[in-house]
């Protein structure tokens, strides 16, 4: 079968107890990107049980086509049903590109798929664009066009890689979360909805789940913030912490932080933003005492406007902020609390 045979951008739209996952709405705008630029249509692909009312939110994200599955083998995540499912569905439909979140499950589904149907997967990419491959053809080489290049932080996000897929379909990679922009949601927008059935025979993969037991979290999504007071080594200690919850507390944001802070112990891992923390896009971002590492800068530049405030004037921080401070942070993070509780006293 040749390449030409496979058309179409994929995504799994990812649902848990029959609740859309952000990142498939995430997904549908980035598979929108792309099929602009292939000129095909996007297809997200819904696994489940009694899924059938998250058709339209996805229709109306953006997808052209729903692709729904919805059996009763597939009430609850399961690795063998699932991959069987969208396996089948990748054989059936032949999609040129398919793209999976790097959440817990994707991270899971992802290279289970792409093992059964015979091609490469590039994880928790950052960057997904179509160019050609290589980048720069050699003379007597012959360069591939309108190939998907999926880019991603390498070596522990000291380098950045980018990996094409030339010779397999479909191009699989799994995003991470944060990282891809959703589209605005159009009310009222239909897509094609193909019900297809995968046939399930259960075997000795199929885990039995006995029970479910849901732990209620307590610790608040630093993705979802819209203003994060970030502190890094910098800040010293645990204890100076406070600071930075107090300039929270006044602007009704969240305290997060970098790497370092929780290997030292001084807030869990919830609250890391990084390459191995979480990707986060607020609207106002303060990097305290951070010195601006490209494994944590890979997981803020997004935000709407940085704020830096370091002792080192030559902190690499300072080249991906708006507005620098340099000083002690000891002293401007009080100062600056002061001042905005005093103008907020005021109104």
């Amino acid at each position: 079968m040749g390449l030409e045979e496979y058309k179409g951008v994929f995504i799994y739209a990812q649902q848990v107890d029959n609740e859309l996952s952000g990142i498939a709405f995430e997904l549908i705008g980035k598979a929108k990107e792309l099929a602009a630029d292939l000129d095909t249509q996007v297809t997200a692909v819904l696994l489940g049980h009694n899924v059938k009312d998250l058709i339209d939110p996805l229709a109306e994200h953006g997808a052209d086509r729903v692709i729904v599955v919805d059996d009763k083998e597939l009430e609850v995540y399961r690795t063998e049903p699932y991959a069987h499912a969208l396996a089948s569905v990748i054989n059936e439909y032949k999609p040129e590109i398919m793209l999976v979140g790097a959440t817990a499950i994707g991270r899971d589904l992802g290279p289970t798929v792409s093992a059964r149907v015979k091609t490469g997967l590039t994880a928790d990419c950052t960057v997904l664009e179509i160019g050609d491959y290589p980048l720069n053809a050699a003379p007597g080489q012959e360069q591939l066009h309108k190939q998907l290049l999926m880019t991603r932080p390498a070596f522990g996000g000291n380098t950045i890689a980018t990996i094409a897929c030339p010779y397999n379909r479909p191009q699989m990679a799994t995003v991470r979360p944060g990282v891809m922009q959703k589209l605005a949601p159009v009310k009222g927008a239909k897509a094609e909805v193909v019900e297809f059935d995968p046939g399930f025979v259960p075997n000795d993969k199929y885990v039995e789940i006995l029970n479910i037991v849901k732990a209620v979290g307590t610790v608040e999504n630093i993705m979802d913030a819209k203003i994060l007071v970030s502190g890094g080594r910098g800040v010293g200690s645990k204890e100076n912490f406070q600071m930075l919850q107090e300039l929270a507390d006044v602007l009704g944001g969240m305290v997060s932080c970098s790497r370092a802070v929780v290997e030292n112990g001084w807030l869990a891992q919830d609250y890391q933003v990084g390459q191995t923390g979480k990707t986060v896009r607020p609207n106002l971002y303060f990097a305290i005492g951070i010195s601006g590492a490209i494994q944590h800068v890979a997981g803020m530049e997004e935000s709407d406007m940085i704020i830096a405030i370091n002792k080192d004037e030559d902190a690499p921080i300072f080249d991906v902020a708006d507005y620098g401070i340099v000083g002690d942070l000891n002293k401007i993070v009080p100062a600056l609390t002061a001042a905005l509780k005093a103008e907020l006293a005021k109104e």
